[in-house]
């Protein structure tokens, strides 16, 4: 959870390590007090510390964990052995569209920004994307069977509105 773009719901807590001036408790996730116990933890946490949030979450959420992670976190023989073989996800939902994501902006990926072409060398306007792949990792507790796999469709220009996105100019600010 990042920069104040946190869950809001009464009953709800969304504890995020910076005071991004939100009004969420300051708490370390990973290395501060056990986190609260809730029905389900829902995050795109820091992806380096994926599997450590997963681990967490999975030990303090009594029905369920929805993680947001790069596809590339399937594979992994380390990975598979620590967490993929004892607590395999019920569910891998695959985005079927690129999920563009920058660290510290939210651009919209119909309008194109100024951006420093290394090829080039020079600035010039393209559109926001991204040779990431994301899906979300689903474990729903009392599951049982293989994990399934379901494509999430393309959707984001029909959950998208006016104003989800920075301007350009805003973000240059």
């Amino acid at each position: 959870m990042t920069a104040g773009h946190s869950f809001r719901s009464p009953g709800h807590s969304c504890p995020d390590q910076h005071d991004y001036g939100a009004g969420y408790p300051v708490q370390d996730y990973l290395f501060g007090p056990p986190p609260a116990k809730v029905l389900y933890k829902i995050t795109n946490q820091p992806f380096r510390l994926a599997e450590k949030f997963i681990v967490r979450a999975l030990e303090s959420s009594l029905d369920g964990v929805a993680m947001l992670v790069r596809t590339s976190f399937l594979e992994g023989q380390s990975r598979y052995a620590s967490l993929f073989k004892k607590q395999p996800p019920t569910h891998v939902l695959q985005f079927a569209e690129r999920v563009i994501m920058h660290k510290g902006k939210m651009l919209d990926p119909d309008v194109p920004v100024r951006t420093w072409s290394k090829k080039l060398g020079e600035w010039v306007m393209r559109k926001p994307s991204t040779a990431t792949s994301y899906c979300w990792l689903v474990w729903i507790r009392n599951s049982s069977g293989p994990s399934r796999i379901i494509w999430i469709p393309p959707c984001r220009k029909q959950l998208t509105k006016p104003g989800d996105y920075l301007l350009p100019e805003v973000l240059a600010a």
